[in-house]
């Protein structure tokens, strides 16, 4: 039996932690499991069946197990975990949310589940940058990570080699046109920088620069709300509905 040990980026697996993510694992990508390991402490609750259910819908391989729980997940208030392998993606030639050295785990994960709510299932990612399959990423996504496609990029110009038909728009401070003026074209690559530095001027040489218009009470929006404000303007300016 393969040695279960706490999650570290050069694994070839990750985990879902907990039941709702696990449910969103086996339903979304059950080609993906590898084993799901149950606590002797879940009880047998409607939901618990119905997990269970699928499980043997997609003949996944589930052991009692609590060592994994102890390792995984200690504080104790996980009672199912999804470990599944990692899969390298390649981004389609659609509209792309672009994320320039992300370095929080938690922020992704939101990045990722409000992209998906607006319809938004390819994202890239430039190096440094924050693990995808770190599990604070799966879990703060609240499943939303099995329904996207996400490319690492060394940096933005193999980005932008790669999709020079995409219409860029850089989210910056010093930009002049207000999110509100834009007018949207297909497909878009919405580019946000790191959540302390932002994205340098540079990028104003080669996208159109765009700032989200607040109050002088704040200096920013964090990075998450500001990703959330654009998808949605520039959904809606598409006259997507949902």
């Amino acid at each position: 039996m393969k040695k279960i040990q706490r999650y570290k980026r050069e694994l070839d697996v990750s985990y879902a932690l907990g039941a709702s993510l696990t449910f969103e694992l086996v339903k979304r990508h059950p080609e993906w499991v590898t084993r799901i390991f149950l606590s002797s402490s879940a009880d047998l609750s409607e939901g618990m069946i119905k997990l269970k259910d699928l499980f043997e819908e997609h003949r996944v391989w589930v052991e009692t197990n609590d060592k994994a729980f102890n390792i995984l997940s200690p504080k104790g208030n996980c009672f199912v975990i999804g470990e599944f392998k990692k899969t390298s993606f390649s981004l389609e030639k659609y509209s792309h949310i672009v994320l320039a050295n992300p370095s929080d785990a938690g922020n992704l994960g939101t990045i990722i589940r409000t992209a998906v709510g607006f319809g938004i299932t390819d994202i890239a990612i430039i190096k440094p940058a924050v693990d995808f399959y770190n599990p604070a990423v799966i879990r703060a996504s609240m499943g939303a990570a099995f329904h996207v496609r996400v490319e690492y990029f060394d940096t933005i110009e193999d980005y932008t080699s790669k999709f020079p038909d995409n219409e860029r728009y850089a989210f910056m401070l010093s930009a002049s046109i207000a999110i509100t003026d834009v007018i949207v074209k297909e497909p878009f690559s919405l580019i946000f920088g790191n959540e302390a530095a932002g994205l340098p001027d540079e990028y104003m040489s080669f996208c159109t620069p765009v700032v989200i218009k607040h109050t002088d009470k704040i200096d920013s929006l964090n990075l998450p709300m500001a990703v959330g404000i654009a998808v949605y303007e520039f959904t809606k300016k598409l006259g997507c509905v949902f």
